[in-house]
């Protein structure tokens, strides 16, 4: 992420990705640091679709008056092929007071567009969506590392399994617990400040399931219906659970630091899993995943009562547990 410095950005700037946070977040850094080196700094704001190469021309152009210019683009995909031509025309030979920032999603619609200005020499700032819990993972500890604040893997999983995988949430959470505490961030600390949205997650269901406690997964499970969390993201962490698990347990035994490369996932999340695959048989978890898998199609199929398709998962998954010999 570009920070804001006295220095003006880079002549042309291409922001790349389709997560609206961190492309919002490049756009704004890039105009602060415009704004920073020239207060006065003229800054327009288009969208590719409605731009047109006349506009495009008049706000490039050399300026009897001077000063730095700012042109944000948004949209590159979207950008007609007379724009495309005229902006890559102008990206061969920048004008140094003038930053040209474009922002595209990524994938195939307007790509030679997006490569035509890498080949121009653009600057790229990565805007893609996180994939995963480790990326989250380690969103989370830079947003408290930026702001002065620490917190640990198990801290930042809870606060993403509290709040959702919303990025703007997550950012939103993080500064809202940076401003309510000393910035020393615990699991504790995140229990305490979103107590009733984390008792109400599905992962709670899920691992209250994965060591056999019944009623405790049928109570997470009903609170959390009663609150209104929706049976879909609850299906999903339970299946997450029992794959999780699978995919530890396959692994063998090992160092979870030493095995978190090779299996794609936080060490804290594979210590976990280990502790959960104890009480595990291979074919009782073929059956668990079978389960989850039927759970999954009855509540995302529109089953007429979803809550009692959990409650039978609950049932089927901690059965499995102590099912086939192990």
């Amino acid at each position: 992420m570009l920070g804001v410095s006295d220095a003006p950005p880079a002549p042309l700037l291409l922001v790349q990705g389709d997560e609206e946070l961190l492309a919002a977040r490049a756009v704004e850094a890039a105009v602060a640091s415009a704004r920073a080196a020239e207060p006065g700094a003229d800054v327009r704001e288009y969208e590719a679709g409605q731009l047109t190469p006349g506009e495009v021309a008049e706000m490039l152009s050399p300026s009897l008056f001077g000063g730095r210019r700012v042109l944000v683009v948004r949209g590159g995909q979207d950008a007609r092929k007379d724009l495309a031509v005229a902006l890559l025309a102008y990206a061969k030979n920048p004008d140094p007071d003038v930053t040209l920032i474009v922002t595209h999603p990524g994938g195939a619609k307007g790509k030679a567009f997006a490569d035509g200005l890498k080949s121009a020499g653009a600057t790229v700032v990565a805007a893609a969506k996180l994939k995963g819990d480790r990326e989250r993972v380690a969103f989370v500890r830079d947003e408290f590392r930026r702001h002065g604040g620490k917190c640990d893997e198990a801290a930042a999983s809870a606060l993403i399994q509290a709040v959702g995988n919303d990025l703007r949430e997550i950012a939103a959470a993080c500064s809202q617990l940076l401003a309510d505490t000393d910035g020393k961030i615990t699991p504790g600390v995140v229990a305490r400040y979103y107590r009733g949205r984390a008792e109400a997650s599905g992962f709670t269901v899920a691992d209250a399931a994965m060591i056999g406690d019944v009623p405790g997964a049928l109570e997470a499970l009903r609170w959390a219906l009663h609150v209104g969390v929706d049976p879909v993201p609850i299906a999903d962490a339970i299946a997450d659970g029992v794959r999780t698990v699978a995919r530890v347990a396959s692994a063998g035994r090992g160092n979870p630091y030493q095995m978190a490369s090779s299996l794609g996932m936080p060490a804290w999340k594979i210590q976990r899993a280990q502790e959960r695959a104890r009480g595990w048989s291979p074919e009782g978890l073929v059956d668990a995943m079978q389960a989850a898998a039927d759970c999954n199609a009855a509540v995302k199929g529109g089953a007429e009562d979803r809550g009692w398709a959990l409650e039978q998962a609950v049932f089927a998954v901690a059965a499995a547990r102590k099912g086939p010999a192990r």
